[in-house]
């Protein structure tokens, strides 16, 4: 956008969990490490009291179509209504992925979570605690086809 400064970001971590494939369906039990940079093991006191975190990281393997896409079916499912890029939880222009996930362990630099969504060596932007009376809406609306 014209006037507007561009955004600096470096990653604060990596995920290790052998996995490669994106398109897997089921991550709910996947167990991930997230390996800080050194030195932010610091920056995690006080996070192991919650039981879920927030994890924001970079898609760096999505490819530059999907990001350029302004519309696509839902999973690439035909059967869905079309919708905007910014509808959709896939490709999008920034491609910054936003995952819950449970907390199992802190290490030093390290932590251990389970259902990220994320593959082997995703660069992570950001941690923070899931606290569900900030970041859950109980009566939050979904469009028809989206219910299941």
């Amino acid at each position: 956008m014209p006037g507007m400064d561009k955004i600096a970001m470096r990653p604060i971590g990596v995920v290790r969990n052998g996995e490669t494939d994106a398109a897997r369906g089921a991550w709910a039990g996947v167990r991930s490490r997230i390996d800080l940079e050194a030195g932010l093991g610091e920056a995690l006191l006080g996070l192991a009291d919650y039981s879920h975190v927030i994890v924001l990281g970079w898609l760096h393997e999505m490819p530059q179509a999907f990001r350029d896409r302004r519309q696509a079916h839902p999973s690439g499912d035909p059967r869905y209504p079309l919708q905007g890029s910014l509808a959709l939880r896939g490709g999008r222009p920034n491609p910054i992925s936003v995952t819950v996930c449970r907390l199992l362990a802190i290490e030093g630099d390290s932590l251990t979570v389970e259902g990220l969504d994320l593959i082997d060596g995703t660069p992570v932007l950001d941690v923070k605690p899931y606290i569900a009376a900030y970041d859950a809406v109980p009566k939050a609306s979904l469009p028809k086809w989206a219910r299941g």
